[in-house]
């Protein structure tokens, strides 16, 4: 399935998306005017237009996987970070903002303002609070 106005489904419409590594069914991209907060961050998103990770087939969830592990090896040569925030937006209550499924791949620095403030985070200074 393709969308035609679907960012993810047209990966080169967008002349500054560069796809840096793709399978069979998925590619591992970078924007990189989007890197100016998030140096070497990028997305694997799926070929078929799937509206979520939900939506995502075995291979299409295999595919991701070797994209995923071939994207930390290109990282880890080029930006000396400490760590990553891998993850999915779900829903747009959960954060999605393009219907599209895409795994965010963020290198993650330990000077940044928030390092070490993940989900997890936000969440105990919640609980904090009670």
């Amino acid at each position: 399935m393709y969308e035609r106005d679907c960012p993810y489904c047209n990966l080169l419409a967008d002349l500054e998306q560069q796809i840096i590594f793709e399978n069979a069914t998925c590619a591992y991209i970078q924007k990189p005017s989007e890197q100016q907060v998030l140096e070497g961050s990028g997305l694997i998103v799926p070929k078929r237009h799937a509206v979520d990770v939900f939506s995502l087939t075995a291979e299409e969830w295999s595919d991701t996987q070797e994209l995923l592990l071939k994207a930390k090896v290109h990282l880890e040569g080029r930006h000396g970070h400490d760590g990553y925030s891998v993850g999915w937006n779900t829903g747009k209550t959960g954060g999605q903002s393009i219907p599209h499924a895409h795994l965010h791949v963020i290198p993650r620095f330990s000077d940044e303002p928030h390092a070490g403030k993940g989900i997890r985070y936000w969440i105990k200074q919640q609980d904090n609070r009670r």
